[in-house]
């Protein structure tokens, strides 16, 4: 069984470090596609792969790709070429960006130009003019679903920080009075530890401050309009709001990073009780470009690197005392952008 287990948990890295899943011209989804402004798929049209305990979000294409999905329904074979991938794969419903989860981007629009952030580079149309009102509308109107486990909120800085945590706080605010039991996450970016607390007043339960890489030389490149020192602080401050085991950060794969940087990045992180999440970077049509001109030609991620991170991870959460099973919102919770330790491996 743990052999077996081992399997299915590479063929998910290998399908996080592939393109497209080629759909027939005339598939029809037994469930709405999902279509993300925020987070590793933003811009593209997606649905969410389930087998076993495992899960993955992938874009779907009806051009020829490497993986190609089979089937009427209500279960679909998964095929790699002419050879079987995954037998027995269900597709799974998103409430709103994610499968059991109302994740919420509130603002595309961003003063900041991070080289690998698709977001800015969105059609209007995609963002849904999501005005707060509208979006407490919208959890009030989820809220009846059985599925769903959380709700998580994340916004662009379209003025300036302040605007935007007064913005998401707003919306945590009317949403906790809705749902007073349901766990509530947000993933801003602040410019002053009151901030923090702040969200955690409106009724936030756990917080995503996103280092992005630990590697100085890149996060100059790629996000040089922003203070790595002041994000390590600012998570420091947030286990203080938040609790240990409560705060969360991105640290992306696959930029020109060593793995001793990544992992010496979880151990930092971790030492201030803070999860990390191994986010492995996905390059499209919106950020190959930019990230090109500030990085040069990257190697592409493997899932041998991804499932070696991903160990080493565990093992560095393990003796800090740490789990991602504390953690019920946001990427930890979903799972299917990346190899979560204590729930994948």
């Amino acid at each position: 069984m743990e052999e077996d287990r081992e399997l299915i948990v590479r063929k998910k890295a290998i399908l996080l470090t592939s393109g497209p899943v080629q759909v027939p011209p005339r598939f029809r989804s037994p469930f709405p596609l999902s279509r993300s402004t925020a987070g590793p798929g933003a811009g593209s049209t997606s649905l969410v792969l389930s087998f076993g305990r495992f899960r993955v979000k992938k874009a779907i294409t009806t051009e020829p790709s490497e993986f190609r999905l089979v089937g009427d329904g209500p279960t679909y074979s998964l095929m790699r070429g002419e050879e079987m991938f995954l037998e027995d794969v269900s597709i799974q419903p998103t409430i709103a960006h994610a499968p059991e989860q109302a994740f919420f981007n509130l603002d595309t629009q961003c003063i900041y130009h991070c080289r690998f952030c698709t977001s800015p580079a969105l059609e209007r149309k995609l963002t849904k003019g999501l005005d707060p009102d509208k979006v407490v509308a919208m959890v009030r109107g989820l809220s009846q679903r059985e599925d769903l486990r959380a709700v998580a909120f994340t916004a662009a800085v379209v003025k300036d920080p302040q605007s935007t945590v007064d913005k998401l706080a707003y919306v945590i605010s009317r949403v906790r009075e809705l749902l007073p039991d349901i766990p509530i996450g947000v993933e801003p970016y602040i410019d002053t530890l009151e901030q923090i607390d702040q969200l955690k007043k409106a009724g936030a339960d756990e917080i995503k401050l996103n280092i992005e890489t630990f590697d100085r030389e890149i996060f100059q490149k790629v996000c040089g309009e922003l203070d790595l020192d002041h994000i390590l602080e600012a998570i420091t401050y947030a286990v203080e709001v938040f609790g240990r085991g409560k705060v969360t950060s991105n640290i992306i794969v696959g930029m020109g990073e060593t793995d001793a940087n990544v992992l010496q990045g979880v151990e930092e992180l971790a030492r201030r009780g803070c999860i990390a999440t191994l986010r492995p970077l996905r390059l499209n049509d919106l950020n190959r470009r930019p990230m090109t001109e500030a990085l040069g030609t990257l190697e592409e991620l493997t899932p041998d690197r991804l499932l070696r991170l991903a160990r080493e991870h565990r093992r560095i959460l393990e003796s800090y005392g740490l789990t991602s099973l504390t953690l019920h919102t946001m990427c930890h919770e979903c799972g299917c952008c990346d190899i979560v330790p204590f729930r994948d491996l």
